[in-house]
């Protein structure tokens, strides 16, 4: 089983507090995420010049792309995106719109898998070669207050991958959970405040990456 890489999602309001952190933990991070809130702010101008500083990292446009799909995508890419992000709930057609760019421009897209998605929609996706999913803990757990990961996510997981998908995992993913995906095909794990709010963001990453190798060894 390939080694799960690490996303640092920078869900910042501007670029000084995203770029700080980054560039301690950035030899622990295998992906870096211009998080929503930071595309709100700053625009593709977060993605510039991250990628102006970070040449050989793949970085999420993290978009979220309902509808526009062809424009969007495509700042992002220009920009400098390797991955962008869409919304489960966008139409097939927005969702073969990014897709079509993506393709142009040598990216990849990703769904994010929110409330009301269906087994369907996910063989549809397949069907338009999207490559890249991304779930979050049961939300039905979280509604209980359970505030570990379960047999139904890693179930979810395994079910994902096997039509195809390269899964990665979010929702406040903290070192001490990484050893309970032990033989789950995960393609990335997500961790935001978790490393960029850190007192030592290269500490808070390379803890993570430790758990990462110790239990995809």
């Amino acid at each position: 089983m390939e080694k799960p890489r690490l996303q640092i999602a920078l869900d910042t309001y501007d670029l000084p507090s995203a770029l700080a952190p980054l560039q301690q933990a950035a030899p622990h991070i295998d992906v870096i995420e211009c998080g929503t809130i930071l595309c709100l702010a700053e625009g593709m101008r977060a993605v510039r010049i991250i990628r102006s500083l970070f040449p050989t990292k793949t970085i999420l446009a993290d978009v979220r792309i309902a509808e526009a799909g062809s424009l969007i995508s495509k700042m992002a890419f220009d920009a400098g995106a390797n991955w962008v992000s869409v919304v489960s709930g966008a139409t097939m057609n927005t969702v073969q719109a990014v897709m079509k760019e993506a393709t142009q421009r040598g990216g990849q897209v990703q769904i994010e898998l929110i409330d009301g998605w269906t087994w369907e929609q996910a063989k549809q996706w397949c069907a338009l070669g999207v490559p890249q999913v991304i779930t979050h803990r049961s939300r039905d757990a979280e509604a209980k207050g359970e505030l570990t990961w379960g047999q139904k996510d890693f179930d979810e997981i395994r079910k994902l991958n096997d039509l195809g998908f390269k899964v990665t995992v979010t929702g406040g993913v903290v070192p001490q959970d990484i050893p309970l995906f032990k033989g789950v095909p995960v393609y990335v794990f997500i961790a935001g405040r978790g490393i960029y709010a850190a007192p030592d963001p290269a500490l808070a990453a390379k803890t993570f990456q430790d758990a990462i190798s110790k239990t995809f060894a």
